[in-house]
């Protein structure tokens, strides 16, 4: 894997080797990858940070066969792995969790060196509307003490009532988990876009032509009636735009992983 923007002909190529491959030293391939994905320094910002890490064809579909994991490869993967052990938590849609088959992070699948003194790893926290999870499957069953599964419930009691994605983010940063990173799914992301809160969002484009049947990253906005965040009619008209800055393009074997900041960043 190597860098093509910003264009840096010193730049190493970068190893695609994956934490359980090289034991528990991280090598400098890892922390050049620490360092072009890193959070803002603690203290420089007050409010957390929320990363999303998606993954799209080259037609634009989020999924194939039914997984978004079907468009990954070696270096999305590695990314992947990086991008985890940086983050003090994970947030994911219930949906995602079930269809992507989530389980606690283990600790071969993440870099020590990059958890800073924190628990060695990151703990999932699951957004869910009905809390249609398993109590005794092993994301909540299955997870380490020091790493619980978050479940954040959504429940409507009467007319508009809900949780927010604002309240949702400040209940993890009371929790102390500053540096935030989704993985999905479509509908999560968009609700975050909407509501202002993305500040970064990690796209690999995979070198695949889906054929147009999966759904997108960023999902259509949802009418409340349906349980989404905005007004009646929100489902027919386009959402919220969000001019994004492009921070570095990596390339692999035809696999563009881009990072790109909300903003001027």
């Amino acid at each position: 894997m190597r860098q093509i923007f910003p264009a840096d002909p010193a730049s190493p190529e970068i190893d695609l080797a994956l934490p359980g491959e090289t034991g528990k030293a991280a090598p400098p391939a890892v922390l050049t990858l620490a360092s072009l994905y890193a959070y803002p320094v603690a203290g420089t910002r007050p409010e957390p940070w929320l990363r999303a890490n998606m993954v799209a064809s080259v037609d634009g579909a989020a999924s194939l066969a039914g997984r978004s994991g079907g468009l990954s490869g070696a270096a999305d993967r590695l990314v992947f792995s990086v991008l985890r052990s940086l983050a003090d938590v994970i947030l994911v849609g219930a949906s995602t969790a079930r269809v992507e088959r989530y389980r606690p992070v283990a600790g071969r699948e993440i870099w020590a060196a990059l958890r800073n003194g924190r628990p060695p790893t990151p703990p999932i926290a699951v957004v869910t509307r009905e809390l249609s999870l398993d109590p005794d499957g092993q994301l909540l069953a299955g997870a380490p003490p020091e790493a619980r599964t978050i479940r954040h419930a959504e429940v409507v009691v009467a007319g508009p009532d809900r949780i927010t994605p604002a309240t949702i983010i400040g209940a993890l940063a009371e929790r102390g988990y500053r540096r935030l990173l989704t993985e999905g799914g479509p509908s999560l992301l968009t609700q975050f876009n909407e509501a202002g809160l993305l500040d970064d969002l990690c796209l690999t484009i995979s070198p695949v032509l889906e054929g147009g049947w999966a759904g997108r990253i960023h999902a259509p906005p949802v009418a409340a009636d349906q349980g989404g965040p905005a007004g009646p009619d929100a489902a027919a008209g386009p959402g919220t735009a969000a001019r994004l800055r492009l921070a570095h393009v990596l390339e692999d074997d035809g696999s563009l992983l881009c990072r790109y900041l909300r903003g001027t960043g």
